[in-house]
């Protein structure tokens, strides 16, 4: 069992986690029937009932199937893996045979992080293309198919986030040096000091006036401070 499903079998037997509510959110997208959901809150009861393994028998007098359908249920649910027989062992060293419902928490665990990281994959995409848009209103017009595939290799080969790409755009309007050119060599220095977030790139800009102002004379300094007109050119950044 790996980390995260021997923290989700932690936070179960502590009662930190609402089985029933991520049994009803995601049980349909797992493709599980509803007589099958209905068998499976039934099992879940026995448990509470300190019952882990209940017989057909004991199913029936609780929910409407017959023996035979309660026991091809249960089947069709180990064949479907998210039940399994398991063995314990009491306080008497007796070896002892219940139904583990691990599985079905597991498949539900995955569902939600392959969910989520869809979602992110999704935003991600959606940024990507918003990144064209931004650029276009910042230069006022089109871009050419050249501009274009330059922010693609961006994005694409350099592996840049939007996030950080925006961040360079600003750098360049903030310096007034609104081009490709100059943004590119933002990314290339940016990524030569290993900067992968915004945090980074802002403490970097902070670090940068402070040292600015410090050297500044005093009438000049204060400035530079309410106008604001000092940047750091990347273009001259060197070795």
């Amino acid at each position: 069992m790996n980390r995260k499903y021997q923290r989700l079998h932690m936070w179960i037997e502590q009662g930190n986690v609402s089985i029933p509510k991520l049994f009803f959110q995601y049980y349909k997208a797992l493709k599980i029937s509803d007589d099958e959901a209905l068998l499976l809150l039934h099992l879940l009861a026995f448990h509470s009932e300190q019952n882990d393994f209940p017989t057909p028998g004991d199913l029936v007098k609780r929910i409407n199937f017959s023996e035979n359908e309660i026991s091809l249920k249960l089947q069709r649910l180990m064949q479907k893996g998210f039940i399994e027989i398991t063995q314990g062992i009491d306080g008497n060293g007796i070896v002892y045979e219940k139904y583990s419902v691990y599985p079905l928490w597991e498949r539900i665990l995955d569902y939600m992080e392959a969910s989520s990281l869809q979602h992110e994959l999704e935003e991600e995409k959606n940024e990507e293309g918003e990144i064209f848009t931004i650029f276009e209103q910042e230069f006022g017009r089109l871009l050419s198919p050249m501009e274009i595939e330059t922010i693609s290799m961006w994005l694409d080969s350099d592996r840049h986030s939007p996030a950080i790409i925006k961040a360079a755009l600003k750098e360049a309007v903030l310096a007034g040096k609104i081009s490709l050119r100059y943004i590119d060599r933002i990314l290339f220095e940016w990524k030569k000091k290993n900067f992968t977030s915004v945090k980074q790139v802002e403490k970097h800009s902070e670090q940068f006036h402070s040292k600015t102002t410090a050297v500044l004379p005093k009438t000049t300094a204060i400035k530079e401070k309410n106008n604001k007109v000092s940047f750091y050119n990347w273009l001259e950044e060197r070795e």
